[in-house]
């Protein structure tokens, strides 16, 4: 009677964990950050998509074109890069690009808010990696938490809501067995604190430049 009723249970919960990884994705959130930042630095849709897709394309959708091909040629276990020993290639092949879409970033004279943006995920992605050397921190986490911590200080209070999702995928992360509790909140604090926090610190300092 047990295994009849929890059988079902299970494969909810695990279809319902599998939609949320992919869904709130960090190469999702990657994407669709950056399109609301220079949104709201420009009011104008071409900036916003030419700015935008600076970011998404060094930061999201050429690492993971990488890390596809990667997991496809068996270089590391799926695109989701589980397995924390084979994080290196994929962590130092993001952050070579994201510096090359900063510098870019830069040298146009983007709106300082994407700039901003940019430079908290690039820390961000530093200190992840740094702390992935020893101990599996949950990227997913880390991003979802750095973006809500964003959109909050962009768009105003009512953004930090988002925290529920922050808190969803964080719950997927642990039901596919991909992470524990603490990895999860430990990339939830790292995201909030490195990366938002760098966004907050730079956006609340700035000043009049070429920006």
């Amino acid at each position: 009677m047990s295994t009849r009723t929890s059988t079902p249970r299970r494969d909810w919960r695990t279809a319902t964990a599998r939609l949320l990884n992919e869904a709130l994705a960090p190469s999702v959130i990657v994407v669709v950050l950056p399109l609301a930042v220079a949104w709201q630095a420009t009011g104008a849709v071409l900036p916003t998509v030419l700015w935008s897709s600076v970011v998404a394309l060094t930061s999201s959708v050429l690492p993971m074109g990488v890390i596809v091909w990667g997991s496809r040629t068996g270089r590391w276990d799926g695109h989701h890069v589980r397995d924390r020993r084979g994080r290196l290639v994929p962590f130092l092949t993001l952050i070579v690009l994201s510096l090359l879409g900063l510098a870019v970033l830069i040298s146009a004279g983007a709106p300082w808010p994407l700039v901003a943006l940019d430079l908290g995920m690039i820390l961000s992605l530093f200190v992840t990696g740094a702390i992935t050397i020893f101990w599996k921190v949950s990227v997913h986490s880390a991003v979802a938490a750095g973006a809500t911590v964003v959109l909050a200080l962009t768009y105003g209070v009512l953004w930090w809501l988002l925290v529920v999702a922050v808190a969803a995928v964080s719950w997927s992360r642990v039901a596919v067995r991909d992470h524990t509790p603490a990895q999860v909140v430990g990339g939830a604090l790292t995201g909030a604190l490195v990366g938002g926090g760098c966004f907050a610190l730079l956006i609340g300092n700035a000043t009049p430049g070429p920006w």
